[in-house]
C-alpha cells in the first residue's frame, strides 16, 4: 500500500527504531476530510504555523494569528484563512505562488494541549468572495487538505493566555500600527495598508 505520510527516509528511521507498525497505525487514523471535532478545534484557534517552500524546495515557516474563526472550514477537505498586513516580505504567499505544497500545525498551548497537522496544497484568488466579508484581509488563502492527522501533544508546555493580540483586525476599529513601522530605518518605504473589504 502506498503511504500518504511516509517516504523512504521516514521508513528507514522507523525500521531502525522499531516504530513502523506504530507509524502505520497512526497513518490509519489520518484522513482527507475534516471531522466535526477538527472543525471545532480549527475554528477556535487564534494562531497556527504554516510551512512553505520555494520552487527549489528551500523551506520557510511562518506564524499566522487572528481572532477565533479567522481560519474557517469551507468544504469537506478545504479551509481558508486571511492574509493580513505584515512586514511586506510575502515569504509564505511568494512561496505558494511557485510551490503550492504546505504543511500546517494548529496547536493549543493554553487550556487543554492539542495539536493537529494538515498537509495539502494552497491557492489564492484576488477575487475570492471571502475578501468582502473579512476585515483586514489583503488576500484569502485556501488550502485543500490531502492528509489530516492528530499529533501527540505531550511536549506542549502548560501556558496561560493573558490577552489576544491588539493587532488582530476588528470590525469598526481602526488598525493599530506596530511600532517598527515608524522606525527611522523604515520611514518613507512602508506601503499603505490594503484592506480588500473596503475596496
Amino acid at each position: 500500500m502506498t503511504s500518504v505520510l511516509y517516504h523512504e527516509g521516514n521508513r528507514a528511521f522507523q525500521d531502525e527504531f522499531g516504530s513502523r507498525r506504530l507509524s502505520d497505525r497512526l497513518e490509519e487514523r489520518s484522513r482527507s476530510q475534516f471531522t466535526d471535532d477538527d472543525k471545532s478545534f480549527i475554528e477556535s484557534c487564534i494562531y497556527f504555523f504554516i510551512a512553505t517552500a520555494n520552487a527549489s524546495g528551500h523551506p520557510d515557516c511562518s506564524f499566522k494569528g487572528g481572532a477565533p474563526g479567522f481560519v474557517r472550514i469551507t468544504g469537506p477537505s478545504e479551509l481558508a484563512f486571511p492574509d493580513y498586513d505584515g512586514n511586506g516580505m510575502f515569504k509564505s504567499l511568494g512561496n505558494l505562488s511557485v510551490n503550492p505544497h504546505v504543511g500546517l500545525l494548529l496547536i493549543a498551548m493554553h487550556g487543554t494541549p492539542k495539536r493537529l497537522r494538515i498537509n495539502g496544497t494552497a491557492r489564492t484568488d484576488r477575487h475570492d468572495p471571502m475578501l468582502g466579508e473579512t476585515v483586514g484581509a489583503q488576500l484569502i488563502v485556501r488550502i485543500k487538505a490531502n492528509v489530516i492527522f492528530p499529533n501527540c501533544p505531550r511536549y506542549i508546555p502548560s501556558l496561560t493566555l493573558a490577552e489576544p493580540s491588539k493587532y488582530v483586525p476588528q470590525t469598526g476599529v481602526l488598525p493599530v500600527e506596530p511600532a517598527w513601522k515608524g522606525y527611522d530605518a523604515f520611514k518613507g518605504i512602508v506601503p499603505p495598508r490594503r484592506d480588500r473589504q473596503s475596496e
